[in-house]
């Protein structure tokens, strides 16, 4: 979905921003043999979704997805699967850091890319498995880092820390109150953390797990803590794809795409719906012809949405719901859960006949009952618009 004007107002005011995503984990802590970045939710792999969040906002340039070596080839295949845009993908190393300062050489060295990047004022540096990342934390870190060099995102401490001595005794716990946890996005000036990556030593590299840390070692640089929001999880245990699942799905039924072609009237109707449901759902609302493979409808399938509202003042409303359900089919959205379609059928005649409404009506219910095994919901609603 493009940007909207909300999240054109987001924008920091920083010439050229990138985003580093590691995804190179090997998924212990969950259990299993795909990597926690690869297990679908939804259908889809949870580094999509991180890859998406990225996506949509404009003021991103660049987005580098590191992964594990074994693991390019599945990650090249997701990006070509849904359609992502402005992502490089790059081998990672056998450690955090290490896979870190392979995605920050592609901006640097040629190493790693046929050809050098432009190199941006500031990195985000984001985990590929914190798949719901707003574009507003990631706004605030960034102009942080751009004052202050670097910037992380905290959360309170839910439980409280403790030491334990050598025998395995209480040695002294911390005041939960003075400390925070650290979390993701972190975004720093480019060259600060370059350098910084550049002087690691090979510890620092194979045992640490703090980017901040590192500026600080280093460079000196103390960085911008910016109070997150109870959304920035990470994805680190099975129960926790189960929660992504959750929130995915709730996330959907709160948007709606709004599909209208270029006739006046007929996009003043999509209108008025796009400003009547503004403020209690997400709405997209697009005026395009469904004859055609229009590219901002594949953007809208990209992103998974589930909800559309399909208006039109065709004499006969299947007209122009076939081809949606038609491009549905191909996107395979619907083998993942269910889609819903309103079809609006706007009559600007002077004349109705009650019957021939009835007619068409009676057609949209035996057609809704056809795709209905396709796991496609299609609803009729006859509208008089004068």
């Amino acid at each position: 979905m493009e940007p909207s004007s909300e999240s054109r107002d987001a924008r920091p005011a920083v010439t050229l921003v990138a985003a580093l995503l590691p995804a190179g984990g090997s998924g212990e802590r969950l259990g299993g043999a795909t990597p926690k970045q690869f297990c679908a939710v939804q259908g889809r792999p949870l580094v999509s979704y991180t890859v998406r969040a990225m996506e949509r906002i404009s003021w991103i340039s660049d987005i580098i997805v590191v992964v594990s070596p074994e693991n390019v080839e599945t990650m090249k295949s997701i990006i070509e699967k849904y359609n992502h845009k402005r992502v490089m993908v790059v081998k990672g190393g056998i450690t955090r850091h290490r896979s870190i300062f392979n995605g920050l050489k592609v901006f640097a060295e040629n190493e790693f890319s046929n050809y050098l990047l432009q190199k941006p004022e500031v990195v985000i540096i984001h985990d590929a498995v914190r798949p719901f990342v707003e574009e507003d934390i990631l706004s605030k870190v960034v102009m942080a880092a751009k004052e202050h060099g670097a910037a992380g995102a905290i959360r309170p401490l839910v439980s409280t820390v403790i030491a334990s001595a050598a025998d395995g005794c209480l040695d002294h716990s911390l005041e939960r109150a003075r400390y925070r946890a650290s979390e993701m996005p972190q975004a720093f000036l480019f060259d600060i953390i370059y350098e910084a990556y550049q002087q690691c030593t090979d510890y620092d590299l194979d045992y640490g797990t703090e980017c901040l840390h590192l500026a600080l070692k280093y460079c000196k640089t103390n960085a911008r803590l910016v109070e997150g929001t109870a959304d920035l999880w990470k994805v680190t245990y099975k129960r926790d794809l189960y929660a992504a699942e959750s929130i995915i799905k709730d996330n959907l039924s709160r948007q709606v795409c709004v599909i209208t072609n270029v006739k006046e009237a007929v996009a003043q109707v999509g209108f008025l719906l796009h400003e009547s449901l503004k403020n209690q759902i997400k709405v997209e609302a697009i005026s395009v012809s469904l004859s055609k493979n229009d590219s901002p409808l594949q953007n809208i399938f990209s992103g998974q949405c589930y909800n559309f509202v399909c208006v039109n003042d065709k004499k006969y409303a299947i007209q122009e719901t076939q081809p949606l359900v038609d491009m549905l089919e191909k996107s395979n959205i619907p083998l993942s859960y269910p889609v819903v379609l309103i079809s609006v059928h706007l009559d600007t005649s002077e004349n109705i006949s009650f019957s021939i409404g009835m007619e068409e009506l009676t057609r949209i219910k035996k057609f809704a009952r056809e795709v209905k095994k396709k796991n496609i919901l299609v609803y009729g609603l006859l509208i008089q618009y004068k």
